[in-house]
């Protein structure tokens, strides 16, 4: 038995893991999804972590599961906790030292956000809509849910430079999703290329595919943990 440790991304909380929960549960194996302080303007990257790591308690095992924001957390816990395996789920990959309100610049985020909606035909400088970016993939009443459970997410752990001087020993995995809008493919792909060196897999999905491809995902993750063996 695993225990997988599920770690959201910002302005939201651990509802949207509750269908990959299901299905790991289902398999045997412990689950901790744990709701992250976005709106506490206290709680930096370092809170983050402790909340996830007070969560885990002396749970064996572990296998963290990093959706968006959640990259730059679940490698602070992976420095701590004795974890078996890293999966980053469509997630930010952080260097050393980089704080996460530098990331956007430094991966190049905003030209591979002006080419996706150009081949998606959206007007320049039109607000952003989560349900054409974020959930578009998504089942309707998953999708409404999604957006209802909305939190404001304070700036607070995007100011601070990411503490880590590397990147944890830990076995890691880039697994992204083929649809999303928010975080193109290519412009995933190349960041994990650059920072990580490792070749991402792609699955069905936009930003969130736990909501619509839950059980693949699930079946995506016990073959990165069997594959440890």
């Amino acid at each position: 038995m695993a225990t997988y440790v599920l770690i959201h991304g910002a302005a939201t909380d651990a509802w949207y893991w509750h269908l990959l929960e299901a299905d790991l549960r289902e398999r045997g194996h412990d689950v901790v999804a744990v709701d992250l302080p976005c709106d506490d303007d206290s709680a930096g990257l370092a809170q983050y972590a402790d909340t996830v790591v007070d969560a885990v308690g002396d749970r064996q095992g572990l296998v963290l599961v990093a959706h968006s924001f959640g990259g730059f957390t679940a490698p602070l816990v992976a420095d701590r906790l004795p974890a078996d395996l890293l999966v980053m789920l469509q997630a930010q990959i952080p260097l050393p030292g980089e704080s996460p309100g530098a990331w956007w610049d430094n991966t190049g985020y905003s030209e591979a956000r002006q080419q996706q909606d150009e081949r998606d035909g959206r007007e320049p400088g039109a607000p952003d809509d989560p349900l054409e970016l974020v959930v578009h993939d998504t089942p309707d009443d998953l999708a409404a849910e999604f957006i209802r459970r909305q939190r404001d997410q304070s700036g607070t752990p995007f100011e601070k430079p990411w503490p880590l001087a590397k990147w944890p020993d830990v076995p890691t995995r880039v697994l992204l999703s083929r649809d999303d809008r928010f975080f193109p493919l290519e412009f995933m792909r190349r960041t994990s290329l650059n920072r990580l060196g490792i070749e991402p897999d792609v699955m069905p999905g936009d930003h969130c595919p736990m909501l619509r491809h839950s059980k693949e995902l699930a079946d995506r993750l016990e073959e990165y943990r069997l594959a440890l063996r």
